[in-house]
């Protein structure tokens, strides 16, 4: 068979790569014990205001709490993170204190009343729910965004947030991979020589 000869391969959730993300929340009861669980299906839905989904199975210990509180956080997974994220996924929190198990920080989250943030993340995005959809196996969370912090290495001496430092994983059909070689940049495909220049490093 040709290369770009296609074969069928059903129906699937196939998308890939995502990112992975370790979701962070908590009850409403004093002394309610953070949980984190690990999620591939997550992802920016809106700008104005900035929002994000969050796709979770009615049977997750994460799914009765943020429904509880309205609140949830989203960490951004490093090459650090992956094993503990890995594990968040597949232990459930009603069970053990995952923080405690994977050597993490619970901090309390920017703007949120109720849930804890990843302290060893390089960037935590604060959301409050705005809207529940059921789709079938899963709850599709809609959260604003109402805080993002990010480690202070992160920022070079302009203020500006540099991702690319972060070491930041993705998941790609089952498997985590950690993010590579730079290939461009928004609009590189039109940029000029001059500006290919600056922004890739070409001589």
């Amino acid at each position: 068979m040709a290369k770009h000869d296609k074969i069928p391969l059903g129906i699937s959730t196939i998308l890939n790569p995502v990112p992975v993300v370790m979701v962070s929340c908590a009850g409403k009861e004093p002394g309610s014990r953070p949980n984190i669980m690990t999620a591939a299906w997550a992802g920016t839905v809106n700008s104005e205001p900035p929002m994000v989904s969050v796709s979770i199975r009615k049977s997750r210990y994460s799914h009765k709490l943020i429904s509880e509180t309205g609140e949830f956080v989203i960490n951004l997974v490093s090459k650090a993170l992956c094993k503990p994220c890995d594990y968040c996924g597949v232990r459930s929190g009603a069970d053990e204190d995952k923080f405690a198990k994977c050597g993490l920080t619970a901090v309390k989250a920017e703007g949120l009343e109720y849930a804890y943030a990843v302290k060893e993340a390089p960037v935590s995005i604060s959301c409050k729910v705005r809207s529940v959809t059921e789709l079938g196996s899963h709850d599709m969370f809609i959260g604003e965004t109402v805080a993002v912090t990010a480690d202070s290495y992160l920022l070079d001496d302009k203020g500006r947030l540099c991702l690319d430092n972060a070491n930041l994983v993705a998941y790609n059909h089952g498997e985590y991979f950690l993010l590579g070689e730079k290939l461009g940049f928004f609009g590189y495909s039109v940029a000029s020589e001059a500006v290919l220049k600056k922004r890739m490093g070409r001589k």
